[in-house]
């Protein structure tokens, strides 16, 4: 069997076959990236990853630990306004392309992916406020229970169960996001920066 039909062959060809290393490490940026509006998309990255970290501090000693920790409560503070930021970035990044029409160019899967992260954010934010273990996290979860058994998926996703809630936003939902980041990204740097409308847009 050739490593063509293989499927590890396949997905070779799918992916890295199809990337410039001038692509995956660029060393230079057309010169309209210059624009502020270009950098809320790393800035958006770099709250990303001051979340994961600090996040990922908080769960050395269980979710409770940081509320009779001095250093608990910095890192939960580092871990909120990254949180904070992320958002404030992403939202920025995502309506600054909306009016750009960042789907231009064949670009519709990056725009997509972008929206998807935007989306499975919010819900990994969601289950942050709910494991915070205070009054703040029960006064969200017990509201939160009614709407979602009004939705029909309260038998699935039981916001009173932190067990539940600390699993999904510790392990799967930053592993999704974290995939559809990474496809968000490997995409921008396949397809490129896209241009403003002015530039001549594709």
């Amino acid at each position: 069997m050739s490593s063509k039909q293989s499927w590890t062959g396949k997905v070779r060809g799918a992916t890295l076959e199809k990337f410039e290393p001038e692509d995956l490490l660029p060393d230079h940026q057309p010169a309209y990236v210059a624009s502020w509006i270009y950098v809320f998309g790393v800035s958006t990255l770099a709250a990303l990853i001051m979340l994961i970290a600090s996040g990922l501090y908080l769960t050395l000693e269980g979710p409770a630990w940081w509320h009779t920790s001095n250093v608990g409560h910095y890192v939960n503070s580092v871990h909120l306004w990254s949180v904070e930021l992320f958002f404030v970035f992403m939202v920025v990044h995502l309506w600054g392309k909306f009016w750009m029409a960042a789907w231009r160019g064949r670009r519709l899967a990056t725009w997509v992916t972008g929206c998807l992260a935007f989306f499975a954010s919010i819900i990994t934010g969601f289950t942050g406020y709910i494991i915070q273990t205070n009054f703040d996290s029960q006064w969200i979860a017990t509201q939160a229970k009614d709407g979602f058994n009004a939705m029909g998926i309260g038998a699935f996703f039981n916001t009173l169960n932190t067990g539940q809630a600390i699993l999904l936003h510790v392990s799967l939902l930053p592993l999704a996001l974290g995939a559809i980041v990474l496809w968000h990204v490997i995409l921008v740097r396949r397809k490129g920066v896209v241009p403003p409308i002015e530039e001549g847009g594709e």
